[in-house]
């Protein structure tokens, strides 16, 4: 089995206490190390006592880690044989898992580039800047160790923590255990490509640990569901990525028609399982055969093995599959399965199934069943009218409107909850640099000081 050790201060840790990694056909493929609370605080007191490496290390580290993350032989494995345990751990398929790993190398390489569109324009990262001489602002870090609590639905949530590094923050990462391979590439690409082990730490554990991460660090980020989102609600030092719900509306001015393939697109995508893969599609006027069109582009996805790369779906344990079409047909309850749950579960033998894609058609736009959200293809489609205007679109990470209507793109971007819109026909799993995922990450890290110097 591969080792998956913690790496803390000083070189890789393997603790007495280990936890044993199924795939989702349930073969024990590696062995990851748990490290306690006090190994935690005393991790993240050593790299508070660190100062950040000079701007332009931090910018040539970054950019040889990324080459290191995709080139390179890390931690016994070469970049084939990483996305391949990887797909295997997590049931995403293996493309989509090598994508998403190319695209965290990306991150990694661009990480300067992402943060310059968060920092304001009169603001300079160096005092030294002569737009200071007669005073200005700086703009300056809020802390020093900054927190992960990584999810495990696909290497892409890697591609965003390297902009703390890129600030100067000294970086802490608690993995998931779903997906715990690419954070711990990543850390070790970072070392090799220059930064010090105080610089990013991986550090596997477990609930009381992972407290302590957030304890011991001046800021942290985490992600997670309802319950998450609800437990640091209130907390202003803990940034929440919590489900995403994302959302397509189409207004009656459009033919939904020319619009299939972008909902199928943004529905099945990156194997269904990501924040941005649409929940919920709104049609003003009647759904019924836009549901039906839909479902009929992704009854034709052939379920696969995970290694497949022809394989778009995701797969599980077939207890937990059945588990979460259980949960699914608890729901739906009420509404019309197009694709229903009593299909979801594509048993491929050796102990684990593909999850089929599922869509429901509702007789309105209940909220509490269109942010349903699962880590499968699964839409629910419900009729829009001007009437129900915002409120059954809120809570949404991404919404794409398929609309002529300004005035309507006004009153998206004026409502708080919905994070991200998207005018037109782009998908709603669509990123960019320049484009925030929830807000730039930045805008929580960073502040503006006032300064003048002689």
């Amino acid at each position: 089995m591969v080792a998956i050790d913690a790496l803390g201060l000083g070189e890789q840790y393997r603790t007495r206490r280990r936890e044993v990694l199924l795939s989702t056909a349930g073969a024990a493929v590696a062995e990851l190390s748990i490290v306690p609370p006090l190994y935690v605080s005393r991790t993240l007191a050593g790299q508070r006592k660190a100062a950040p490496l000079p701007v332009g290390q931090r910018a040539a580290a970054l950019s040889a880690a990324a080459g290191i993350f995709i080139d390179g032989v890390v931690a016994g494995l070469d970049f084939e044989g990483y996305v391949g345990l990887a797909s295997r751990i997590s049931g995403l398929p293996i493309a989509v898992t090598r994508a998403g790993a190319r695209g965290v190398a990306d991150a990694v390489g661009g990480a300067f580039d992402a943060v310059r569109p968060a920092r304001p324009m009169g603001a300079t990262l160096d005092w030294r800047d002569e737009r200071t001489r007669r005073g200005g602002a700086v703009w300056a870090r809020r802390g020093e160790v900054f927190a992960v609590h990584a999810a495990g639905n696909g290497p892409g949530v890697h591609g965003l923590w390297p902009q703390a590094l890129a600030l100067g923050y000294r970086v802490a990462v608690r993995p998931s255990r779903r997906e715990p391979l690419t954070a711990h590439r990543l850390v070790h690409a970072l070392r090799q490509g220059g930064f010090r082990p105080e610089d990013a730490v991986y550090l596997p554990t477990d609930h009381a640990g992972a407290d302590e991460i957030i304890r011991s660090a001046d800021l942290a980020m985490v992600y997670g569901g309802q319950r998450v989102v609800d437990k640091y609600a209130a907390d202003p030092t803990v940034i929440v990525n919590g489900p995403g719900r994302s959302k397509i509306l189409i207004t009656a001015d459009q033919d939904w028609r020319e619009h299939v393939d972008l909902v199928v697109d943004s529905i099945a995508n990156l194997g269904g399982m990501a924040c941005v893969n649409t929940t919920a599609v709104l049609y003003e006027g009647d759904p019924a055969p836009l549901a039906r069109a839909i479902a009929q582009r992704l009854a034709a996805i052939t379920p696969l093995p995970t290694d497949d790369e022809r394989a778009i779906l995701p797969t599980q344990p077939v207890g937990d599959a059945r588990a979460l079409a259980e949960y699914l047909a608890a729901k739906a309850a009420g509404s019309a399965p197009v694709l229903g749950a009593e299909q979801v579960v594509a048993d491929l033998g050796d102990g684990y199934a593909a999850l089929r894609p599922a869509v429901h058609l509702l007789a309105a736009p209940d909220p509490d069943r269109l942010n349903v959200e699962l880590p499968f293809p699964c839409a629910w489609v419900a009729p829009w009218s001007r009437d129900s205007a915002i409120e059954p679109l809120r809570h949404s990470l991404v919404l794409t409107a398929l609309t002529d209507d300004e005035r309507l793109i006004d009153g998206l971007l004026a409502e708080k909850t919905i994070a991200n819109v998207y005018f037109g026909p782009h998908p709603t799993w669509y990123a960019a640099p320049a484009i925030p995922h929830d807000g730039f990450l930045a805008d929580a890290l960073m502040r503006n000081k006032g300064f003048v110097h002689r």
